[in-house]
């Protein structure tokens, strides 16, 4: 269903992504940020997920084809990423191709440090229309809630030890201070409970629970229905 594709940042660098797309060829865009496991099968599977949806999905690929198969690998990869240029360069890249090549609005969508991204995206990113988080949160001091603009919806688990509920609380005062526009689910689910792949990596913080995947997905799809058609 996919392809691999290059499109520009703003600086005009040249980046490759992943972009699946309905038989049409045309709807919604949605950038899909990966987990700190870099541009796999099941980020791709996402996706698919969404063209099979309606949406042109495009995945930028912020490790420059590397992969991480193991934790220690991941948190590697992730402590070399500059996030602000991930998400004012990469993921804004990916937002101004879907627009000139045919979506009049896009979203953002990421898990896990994909999900933090989504949130630095939407303080970064002028041309974004919506903002869906999964599990995951920048620093707050990073978080500038008076420059977002476009509407935000989030999944977190309550028993998420990589990114604590305590912390996803301070974060919704913030932007409700702030007068933005989100909704803010919470599952009783640890980390990465919509990837499900979760259990197959062997690491007790994380585990998929397919009934809060599933509604979270069904609130994902109402929620992007509403705000980008």
């Amino acid at each position: 269903m996919g392809r691999t594709i290059r499109f520009p940042r703003p600086d005009g660098a040249m980046l490759e992504g992943y972009l699946a797309e309905p038989a049409t060829g045309a709807g919604p865009g949605i950038v899909v940020i990966q987990e700190w496991w870099g541009l796999n099968d099941q980020i791709r599977g996402v996706a698919d997920r969404f063209a099979a949806r309606g949406y042109r999905a495009l995945v930028p690929d912020l490790y420059r084809g590397r992969l991480a198969l193991e934790a220690h690998e991941a948190e590697h990869l992730m402590q070399g990423l500059d996030f602000g240029a991930a998400a004012g360069q990469d993921v804004r890249g990916a937002v101004q191709y879907l627009k000139a090549s045919g979506s009049r609005q896009v979203a953002v969508t990421g898990f896990c440090m994909g999900g933090a991204l989504t949130l630095l995206a939407a303080v970064h990113v002028p041309e974004l229309d919506a903002g869906v988080v999964w599990y995951g949160s920048p620093p707050l001091e990073y978080v500038d809630a008076g420059r977002i603009r476009a509407p935000l919806l989030g999944h977190f688990g309550t028993r998420d030890t990589v990114f604590p509920i305590g912390t996803v609380d301070e974060l919704e005062r913030r932007l409700a201070a702030a007068g933005v526009r989100a909704t803010f689910h919470r599952y009783d689910a640890t980390h990465a409970f919509a990837n499900e792949g979760s259990d197959a990596r062997g690491l007790d913080y994380l585990g998929y629970d397919a009934p809060s995947a599933a509604l979270a997905w069904q609130r994902t799809d109402a929620f992007l229905a509403r705000e980008l058609r």
